[in-house]
C-alpha cells in the first residue's frame, strides 16, 4: 500500500472528491427512487430488465417473473388477480356491507337490474318473455339478468306483445312500455359494466384483439381470423428463433437491424394489446378509492403479495441508499465501494455495449466502455485506496479500536498501536 505522505495532497482530495460525489450520487439517486412511491407513477427496474440484452438477456428478463407480460393477456389471470385484490382491499380498510356490495359491483357486476312495475297488461305471459327478463308478481318488479344484461332484439320482443286491441287497458300497457324502457336503458348503460365484463369483452369478445373462429359445418373450423393477442405470441416466438440465428451471425450488421426494428414493432403490438389491460386495472382502482371515507383512506395503500420485480425494486432502492451514505461518511468504505462496484456491474451486464449486442435506447453510444463501466472502475480504485482513513469514519473507527485494544493488552500492546497507527491511516 502506497504511504500516504507520498502522494500529492492534490491528488488525496480528489480522489476523497471522487468518493464522495459517487456516494451522493448513490444516496441521491435510493432517495428519488424512494420518494416517487408515493406518486402515480412509481420507478422499478422492470422496464429496464424487460429490455435487457446480451448474454444475461433471459436471465434479466426472467428476474421480472413475466417478462413479456403474457399474463396480462389471459382473462383467468387478470380476474384471479382482481380477485385477490379485492379480498385485501376489503380486509386493509374494513369495508361495511354497503361498500362490499359497491366494490363487488364496480368488479363483479350486479346480480340483477330491476324497475318497479305493478302488474303486466292483459294477455301477456312471462313465459313470452325469454331467458334474461322475468316478472315477480310478488316483488312487482321486472327484473333482468346481471350478466346475461339486456340486448335490443330482446326490448323490441317485450314491446311486441303489445297488441292493438281496443278493449285493453292502454294506461297499463304504456306503464309496461315505460318499465320495458328503463329496464333497457338499465342494463345497457356503460356505468353498469363491471370490470370483469369489460375485461371479457376485450380479450375474448373482441374479433380485433382475440381473433374469431369461423364455422360452416358443426365440429370443423373452416377460417380463423387472427387476433392481435395471437400476432403478438407469434412475433415473440419469431423474435426469439431470430434472435438466436443473429448470435451466429454476430459479424452481420443486417440481422442486427432487422432485429430492432422488429422489436420495436413488437412492443408498439405489446402496448395495444397490453395497454388497455392495464387501463382497467387502474380504472378499476380509481373507482374503488372513491368508495372510501377520508379515515379508510389515512390508512394507507394496501399491500399487495410481494412479486420478484418488487423484490428487486426494494433490494435497488436500498442498496444505492446505504452505499450512497456508507461512501459520504467513509464508513466501511472499501465494502461499500466494492458493493457499489457489484451493483454497477449489474446494470452493465443487462445492456453491455458489446459487438453484436443492440445498442441500449438513448442518447449515450458506447462501445465496450459506458458510464456504468467507468463508474465501476472508479469504485475499485476507491476500494483499493484508504480513502475512508484519509477523510471519514474509518479513522476514527481506526483510532478507537486501537485504544480499545491497547486497555487491554497493556503498554507494550500500545507501543506496537502506536506505531501501527500511522500505516493505519495511510
Amino acid at each position: 500500500m502506497t504511504d500516504s505522505k507520498k502522494l500529492c495532497c492534490v491528488s488525496i482530495a480528489l480522489i476523497v472528491l471522487l468518493r464522495l460525489s459517487i456516494g451522493w450520487q448513490f444516496l441521491y439517486e435510493g432517495l428519488w427512487k424512494f420518494k416517487t412511491l408515493a406518486t402515480p407513477a412509481p420507478w422499478s427496474a422492470e422496464g429496464y430488465l424487460k429490455n435487457a440484452q446480451g448474454p444475461l438477456r433471459d436471465s434479466f428478463r426472467n428476474m421480472t417473473g413475466d417478462p413479456d407480460d403474457l399474463q396480462w393477456v389471459d382473462r383467468d389471470a387478470v380476474a384471479a388477480k382482481w380477485d385477490d385484490w379485492a379480498a385485501r382491499f376489503e380486509t386493509h380498510y374494513g369495508l361495511d356491507e354497503g361498500q362490499k356490495k359497491k366494490l363487488s359491483d364496480l368488479l363483479n357486476g350486479v346480480a340483477d337490474f330491476h324497475v318497479e312495475l305493478a302488474e303486466l297488461p292483459e294477455g301477456i305471459s312471462p313465459k313470452d318473455f325469454g331467458k334474461n327478463v322475468k316478472f315477480d308478481a310478488k316483488a312487482k318488479r321486472l327484473i333482468c339478468d346481471g350478466k346475461l344484461r339486456m340486448l335490443k332484439a330482446e326490448r323490441e320482443k317485450l314491446l311486441g306483445l303489445l297488441n292493438d286491441d281496443p278493449e285493453v287497458d292502454i294506461k297499463s300497457e304504456i306503464i309496461f312500455s315505460e318499465a320495458v324502457n328503463r329496464l333497457y336503458e338499465l342494463a345497457t348503460r356503460p356505468q353498469g359494466i363491471s370490470a370483469k365484463e369489460k375485461l371479457g369483452a376485450l380479450l375474448v369478445g373482441n374479433p380485433e384483439v382475440a381473433g374469431r373462429v369461423f364455422k360452416e359445418h358443426e365440429g370443423t373450423i373452416d377460417y380463423k381470423r387472427i387476433g392481435d393477442i395471437d400476432l403478438y405470441k407469434s412475433e415473440l416466438a419469431r423474435y426469439e428463433a431470430n434472435l438466436a440465428k443473429a448470435k451466429q451471425q454476430s459479424a452481420m450488421q443486417f440481422p442486427r437491424d432487422h432485429l430492432q426494428k422488429q422489436w420495436s414493432d413488437m412492443q408498439k403490438l405489446k402496448g395495444k394489446v397490453v395497454g388497455p389491460v392495464k387501463s382497467l386495472d387502474s380504472e378499476l382502482k380509481v373507482a374503488a378509492k372513491k368508495l372510501l371515507t377520508p379515515e379508510q383512506l389515512a390508512r394507507g395503500p394496501v399491500r399487495l403479495p410481494s412479486t420478484p420485480i418488487d423484490r428487486i425494486n426494494q433490494q435497488t432502492m436500498w442498496g444505492l441508499t446505504i452505499l450512497g451514505v456508507l461512501l459520504l461518511v467513509g464508513l466501511g468504505t472499501r465494502y461499500a465501494a466494492l458493493g457499489g462496484a457489484v451493483m454497477l456491474t449489474m446494470f452493465y451486464l443487462a445492456m453491455p455495449p458489446w459487438p453484436g449486442v443492440p445498442e441500449a435506447p438513448g442518447p449515450e453510444h458506447s462501445f465496450i466502455v459506458n458510464k456504468n463501466f467507468i463508474e465501476v472502475m472508479a469504485l475499485l480504485a476507491i476500494a483499493a485506496l484508504p480513502t475512508g482513513h484519509w477523510f471519514g469514519l474509518d479513522r476514527l473507527c481506526s483510532k478507537v479500536c486501537c485504544r480499545k485494544n491497547a486497555k487491554c493488552c497493556g503498554s507494550t500492546s500500545t507501543t506496537a498501536c502506536g506505531s501501527a497507527t500511522p500505516s493505519a491511516t495511510n
